[in-house]
């Protein structure tokens, strides 16, 4: 099972994603990285097809940092999450189409935090908070009941953990849910969260 999730506090976002890399029930590792930093305050989530995440992701990650070479400066959120729209959507309608759902989150200055859900037809969204996975149709409505746009980081990770309660719980899911990454302002935390 694969599952990411996202929260945006007022001036942060909280995002996690599990570690497995599964091809129907046969869980081939558990140390799976789904997260790829894109620059200093943007990082990209991504799970979909095992060839497709690794090579689309790397792809934008890429990209990105070549426009800040050429330009010196960075990519906004906003900025970031559309052009991996567009390049989503021009591999969509050719030979090669990628199968990958995404969750890219990100700080700006202006703009604050952002976190935009993204899925495999190119369907782009800012959202104050996403999931994708099985773990999404359990956790949704979970997210949806006790998120508050005020949300503190404490309660934003309290939240988190609701979740991942509930999705640890459902039977036939794997407990492997240990990665968490925090974005605010210039500061990126990365603890390693072992809930299980």
């Amino acid at each position: 099972m694969e599952y990411l999730i996202g929260i945006q506090g007022p001036d942060f976002v909280l995002v996690a994603s599990d570690r497995v890399a599964a091809t129907s029930i046969v869980q081939m590792k558990d140390d799976h990285d789904k997260m790829f930093k894109m620059s200093e305050k943007i990082l990209l989530l991504c799970v979909g097809e095992a060839g497709d995440t690794v090579q689309f992701a790397e792809y934008i990650q890429k990209n990105v940092q070549l426009y800040k070479m050429r330009n010196g400066y960075e990519l906004s959120p906003t900025a970031a999450a559309n052009f991996t729209r567009r390049n989503l959507a021009d591999c969509l309608r050719s030979r090669t189409p990628y199968h990958v759902n995404l969750l890219l989150a990100g700080y700006d200055e202006h703009e604050g935090p952002a976190l935009y859900y993204m899925d495999y037809l190119a369907a782009l969204a800012k959202a104050p908070f996403a999931a994708h996975g099985y773990g999404a149709f359990l956790t949704l409505s979970i997210l949806d009941r006790y998120y508050k746009p005020t949300i503190s980081r404490e309660m934003a990770v309290e939240l988190l953990k609701k979740c991942l309660e509930e999705v640890s719980s459902s039977p036939g899911i794997p407990k492997a849910l240990k990665r968490m990454f925090c974005l605010f302002a210039n500061i990126v935390l990365v603890p390693q969260l072992h809930f299980f």
